[in-house]
């Protein structure tokens, strides 16, 4: 604790600038340093410690939460921290959620490129579709307005008539609206559907999604434990 470090000791070990250090200094993410009689700022280990720890809860929570959480331990208001990362962690664990619904729900959606599963003429009609699903036809047309179902019109009569695509996207919604999501958010999750050129693509962007999951979930647990041992360094 008693170690006398200088700003470009505590740079030197994260590749950082000295002024970096000193901003982070300014900005309340380490402890204020003391001065020497010639005005040299003198940094311990504690600064050192606080230094990984910010960095570390950047990587996990990004800028502004890890921002939040350091300036909470250094006002002494621990509970307002862990709030913070618990947040973190109650966000993660959403997503998570969120990304097991929609794998399940891309497992049983229509496979592409069966026109046999459509019924004779160019599509389904409203009607089919709500009777298809178990739902109504006005349940349909809300996902409709949600922009979940883009269906084509027929120019002869104005009815709506949806191809593979649309019973893809409404089979999609409606595994998600039994799993609680809101329309907004399943609007979201198709549009990405369609983006990623249907759900074999899906498929492979959801594989990165998790990946980068696992990450976030990773650089957490090294965040918690550089906060830990920052948390206990201070008086």
């Amino acid at each position: 604790m008693n170690t006398r470090l200088r700003p470009a000791d505590l740079a030197r070990e994260h590749g950082l600038s000295t002024q970096a250090v000193r901003n982070y200094e300014r900005d309340g993410f380490l402890p204020p340093a003391s001065r020497t009689e010639s005005g040299y700022r003198v940094y311990t280990e504690a600064h050192a410690a606080a230094l990984r720890a910010f960095l570390a809860l950047v990587r996990a929570y990004g800028h502004v939460t890890a921002g939040g959480i350091m300036h909470a331990v250094h006002d002494d208001d621990l509970d307002r921290a862990l709030t913070l990362v618990d947040r973190g962690h109650a966000l993660l664990s959403r997503d998570r959620e969120t990304l097991a619904a929609v794998r399940q729900a891309v497992g049983h959606l229509v496979p592409e490129g069966h026109p046999h599963d459509l019924p004779a003429g160019t599509g389904w009609s409203i009607g089919e579709l709500a009777h298809r699903l178990g739902v109504t036809a006005a349940t349909v047309r809300a996902w409709e307005r949600a922009g979940i179902l883009v269906p084509v019109r027929n120019r002869a009569t104005g009815y709506r008539v949806f191809g593979a695509a649309d019973v893809r996207d409404a089979e999609l919604a409606h595994l998600l609206r039994r799993g609680g999501y809101p329309l907004a958010h399943i609007a979201t999750v198709v549009e990405q559907v369609r983006t990623a050129g249907g759900t074999d693509s899906l498929a492979r962007a959801l594989a990165g999604w998790r990946e980068k999951l696992t990450q976030r979930g990773l650089a957490m647990l090294d965040a918690a434990a550089r906060l830990g041992e920052y948390v206990r360094l201070r008086p």
